[in-house]
């Protein structure tokens, strides 16, 4: 009799311990089975903090008043509102370069202007000529495209501030020469005076691209007509 009585509570303890690890492991004790680690997230490619925007390397340039991309706009102006003043657009440069071509986008010519004494030019922070192309007037009569109009002298630029000079001579449609621009005119200077505008024009009756300027003469008269910002590379 004892022995029956001993082998069902051996029985029944069996079955409680059986019953209770069972209920262990569907609560996720011990004997659980584990669930795969969740995959982490792919990289980001081609953004996040690293990511600058388009850079003038990415089109074989040194340097940029901006993305080209953005000068949509053109501008034009007569020969009585801009010939024989100096226009001028300051862009930084952060690194040093070796200067040898001024790019121009040009979006529409005159086949009937007469231009003469039409120079690009590079200026200093302190007004002083560092570099100049040759009489581009031929290259202001055809091929309505970006296009570089190379310095007689290439120079080294250090990084700083500088001004590209545009002098333009002659006789031309106001609606038919015109130059791809960022469209800012009058809100390009935001926050700024002279000699440090952005966007200026300074002296009249120039023929020639003179030795020197006094930036503290720039002027937004030109610019507050409707002048737009033009767009230049550097190369």
């Amino acid at each position: 009799m004892r022995t029956r009585t001993a082998t069902a509570g051996l029985a029944a303890a069996l079955a409680a311990l059986l019953a209770l690890s069972g209920c262990t492991a569907s609560d996720g004790g011990p004997h659980a089975s584990a669930s795969p680690p969740a995959a982490a997230p792919a990289p980001v490619q081609g953004g996040g903090a690293g990511y600058e925007g388009p850079q003038p390397q990415d089109q074989n340039l040194l340097a940029w008043t901006g993305d080209p991309n953005d000068a949509g706009h053109v501008t034009a102006q007569s020969a009585a509102g801009v010939g024989g003043r100096i226009t001028l657009v300051r862009i930084g440069l952060r690194r040093q370069i070796t200067w040898s071509a001024i790019w121009l986008g040009l979006a529409g010519v005159d086949p009937n202007a007469q231009l003469s004494h039409c120079y690009l030019g590079v200026y200093d922070a302190t007004g002083k000529l560092v570099g100049s192309t040759a009489d581009i007037s031929p290259q202001l009569m055809t091929d309505a495209v970006a296009k570089p109009l190379p310095l007689t002298t290439p120079f080294t630029a250090a990084p700083g501030s500088y001004f590209i000079a545009l002098l333009l001579n002659g006789n031309w449609a106001t609606n038919a020469l015109t130059l791809k621009a960022t469209g800012a005119g009058i809100s390009v200077n935001a926050g700024l005076a002279p000699p440090a505008l952005r966007y200026s024009t300074v002296l009249t009756g120039q023929t020639s691209l003179p030795p020197a300027l006094d930036l503290a003469e720039q002027s937004t008269s030109t610019i507050n007509t409707g002048w737009g910002s033009q767009w230049y590379g550097i190369s």
